[in-house]
Parts: structure tokens; sequence; C-alpha cells
């Protein structure tokens, strides 16, 4: 019996390589995902750029950094997400998957994994550029800054790619699939951001407030803990509707 549940584990695990690997070697070949999701968050950048052009020397932007910052990931990863699945839908990969004696939450955490992968591959290049346009870090630039922004950076993406991915399979059949993922994106995802927001200017303000980033950041992980759990009990059913 308990050969038998190793046996399994193994499998599964074979399983969620096999959907990784694919997933990443398809992008490595295309970079279709990539691109569109980098050319995306410039173009965010630009309009943000444009837009506090004429704020005025008065005006601090630390104030708003951290919402602008994840009002980019947010319309960057929701194109990613919908390009993902829609991708494999066209391609007839999402019916190969169903078809294989495949378990349904291995399929949700290979996708999963793999939206994550892109989208930090994206922030990595992202941020930086937009700290430097903005000057966001001008009260705190050092490596300790730095360490405590990716570390939000990578709790709230975990969210964003978990729960997008549950989502963008929800919507990928439907006739409007885009707007319905975004519909449905933004509501759910409420709580993430209020907390990944804060903390990201609780760090990047004039006055640092360590306690509000260490509660925000909390809060955030909870959040992906539960949204993770509901994602993976509830794929299959998405999957199968």
């Amino acid at each position: 019996m308990a050969e038998q549940k190793q046996g399994s584990h193994i499998s599964s695990m074979r399983q969620f390589k096999a959907i990784l690997k694919k997933d990443i070697v398809m992008e490595l070949r295309t970079k279709e995902m990539l691109t569109s999701m980098g050319l995306y968050a410039l173009l965010v950048l630009l309009i943000y750029y444009i837009a506090l052009s004429q704020a005025g020397s008065e005006f601090d932007v630390t104030n708003i950094a951290g919402g602008l910052l994840w009002l980019a990931i947010v319309f960057t990863s929701l194109l990613g997400l919908n390009r993902s699945l829609v991708h494999e839908k066209d391609q007839g990969c999402l019916d190969a998957l169903l078809l294989a004696p495949v378990d349904r939450p291995v399929i949700f955490f290979g996708k999963a994994i793999g939206n994550l992968l892109f989208l930090l591959i994206v922030e990595v290049f992202v941020t930086p550029l937009f700290m430097l346009i903005f000057n966001a870090g001008k009260y705190s630039s050092g490596i300790a800054t730095w360490g405590y922004l990716s570390l939000i950076l990578i709790v709230g993406s975990i969210g964003i790619a978990g729960v997008g991915t549950l989502l963008a399979t929800m919507s990928v059949n439907t006739t409007g699939k885009d707007f319905v993922l975004a519909v449905l994106f933004i509501p759910v995802m409420f709580p993430l951001l209020l907390a990944v927001v804060a903390a990201t200017w609780a760090i990047l303000n004039a006055s640092p407030d360590m306690a509000v980033y260490w509660k925000m950041l909390g809060i955030a992980g909870g959040y992906d803990a539960i949204m993770l759990l509901a994602a993976y009990a509830l794929y299959e059913f998405v999957l199968g509707a």
C-alpha cells in the first residue's frame, strides 16, 4: 500500500515536470508570451509617464508608486494568463491533457507554476525600470529595500498566477474570454492587491513602516494559502464543466 502511494507521488511529480517543461520549451521557441507581456508592461509605464508628466515637481510619486507598480503587474498578468490558456485551447493541448491519464490538480500546478515563472521574469525587467523612471526608490534604495520588495513581489505573484490560472481556465471556453477573465479576476484579487500595494507603499515611502509591511505580507501570504487550496480543490470541477 505504501509502495503504491509512493509510486503515485512519483508519477504525479513526473506529470508535473512534463507539463511545466512543455510550457517552458514552447515559450522558448516562440517567445510569444514573454514578448507580449514585456511590451505591454513597457506601454503601461509609458502611459504612466505621460499621465504624470504635468504633475509638477512638488508631487511625490512615491506615495502612489506601490499602486502604479501593481497595476502594471495586474494588467500584464491578465494578458499573459489569457494567452497561456487560449494558446493551449487553440492548439488542442488542453483537450489532449484532459484525455491523458493526468491528475487534474497536477495540470493546475503545472500551468500555475509556468505562469508564475513567466510573470516573475517580466517583473525582473519591469520593476527596476519602473523604479528608475519614476525615482520610486529615492527614500530607500538599499539592498534591504530590494529584498523586501522582491519578497512582496513573489508573494503577490504567487496569488496572481494561482488564482489567475483557475479563472483563466474557467473563462477560456466562454465567448468573451478576455472580458470574462478581467471581470472575474479583479474582484477576486481585490484583498491580495490591497495587501501588496500597502506593503509596497510601506517600504518605499519617506518613512518606511515595517510593522505595516509585515502585517500586509502576512495577509497576502494567508490569501495565497487559502486561495491556492480552493483552486486545487476546484480545478477538477472547473475542467469538467
